[in-house]
């Protein structure tokens, strides 16, 4: 009898087992897009502009092509026919990485989660860099502009226009800018926030507060734009918006459509060549620069991560500026005007 029950016992295990592989082996490995929604909504470091952000090129890019296969299936082979493709039609590098860090991250997560055993996406590069398409603004031509947005619709978009390029400010923090961001005995702008789409964001792009100098034209023009809002509201009755740049009766801050589409017209008015709006921030880049502004300055007020950044970026827009800075390693009071010529015998 007892060894009866032994054998019955191991059985009893054996099967056991065999159900638990089973079990294991019948377990769907979840789809990408399954596995991503999961992740988005863990607790990240990243500020939430960045997070709604690859939510978004995941939706655009990734789950229409990938989203039904399961996350241990999809291979490098798979992520590079992916890329090439979109490659092909014209993306550029930084849409590349906004496509390619989310899933990085995510396929990173599956290893921890024992689900793969590598990123498919390592070693994976943009095939070809690109330099940053950066069409500013000359000075002359930012007057030019400045004045017909006077004579557009009565000027009600200069204020929003002369902020962009006397600051630099990205068109998302100029939107979520505040009354009581503002101080004008010091002629300054407190960034705390930013309007992604139709969404406030506590934070500015890189999840920063920082504060940027005004001209004491720009304050002026500031200034006379609250008092007029504040006269308005007494006048008709309605609560007075804390948004600098609320659109007419609204006490909701503006979007960015109605500012694209002034700007266009303001563009054809003045005859001057198309842009886009983060052009304006360019602008305003390299119009110091090329006035021999301090770099180190430019670059903190636009909220760069660093000087090289900035340099990256706007160095080719400066070419010869500086020359005169090299004629000064001639100005030692004691330094011959010319170099001396070899004595011939």
């Amino acid at each position: 009898m007892k060894l009866a029950h032994d054998v019955a016992k191991q059985l009893e295990a054996r099967l056991t087992l065999r159900i638990l592989d089973m079990e294991a082996f019948n377990k769907k490995v979840p789809t990408l897009k399954r596995y991503a929604e999961e992740w988005f909504q863990l607790p990240h470091k990243m500020n939430r502009f960045t997070l709604e952000r690859y939510k978004g090129t995941m939706v655009r890019h990734v789950y229409p092509k990938l989203g039904d296969h399961q996350i241990d299936q999809i291979k490098r082979r798979d992520l590079k026919v992916f890329f090439d493709r979109l490659l092909k039609k014209g993306m550029k590098e930084s849409s590349f990485q906004l496509i390619k860090s989310p899933l990085s991250k995510i396929f990173q997560h599956a290893i921890d989660d024992e689900l793969i055993q590598v990123n498919p996406l390592s070693g994976i590069s943009h095939s070809k860099r690109r330099s940053i398409d950066i069409k500013p603004f000359t000075e002359d031509q930012a007057f030019l502009f400045l004045e017909a947005a006077k004579d557009y619709r009565k000027g009600v978009y200069y204020p929003h226009f002369l902020t962009l390029l006397r600051t630099g400010v990205r068109i998302g923090e100029l939107l979520g800018l505040q009354w009581k961001d503002i101080d004008f005995k010091s002629r300054e702008l407190v960034l705390k926030r930013h309007i992604f789409q139709t969404t406030v964001m506590d934070a500015t792009k890189n999840g920063q507060i920082r504060t940027v100098d005004m001209t004491p034209h720009l304050s002026e023009t500031l200034r006379a734009l609250k008092k007029e809002k504040q006269i308005n509201a007494l006048k008709f009755g309605r609560p007075f918006s804390e948004w600098c740049f609320s659109l007419g009766n609204k006490v909701k801050p503006m979007s960015m459509p109605p500012i694209r589409k002034a700007m266009f017209e303001i563009l054809e008015k003045a005859g001057l060549p198309k842009m886009r709006l983060h052009d304006f921030r360019h602008s305003y880049a390299t119009i110091r620069l090329l006035k021999g502004h301090d770099i180190g300055d430019v670059s903190y007020q636009m909220g760069h991560s660093s000087i090289k950044v900035t340099f990256d970026i706007y160095t080719h827009w400066i070419p010869g500026k500086f020359k005169n800075q090299v004629d000064d390693l001639d100005m030692h009071p004691n330094a011959p005007k010319t170099h001396p010529e070899k004595m011939e015998n």
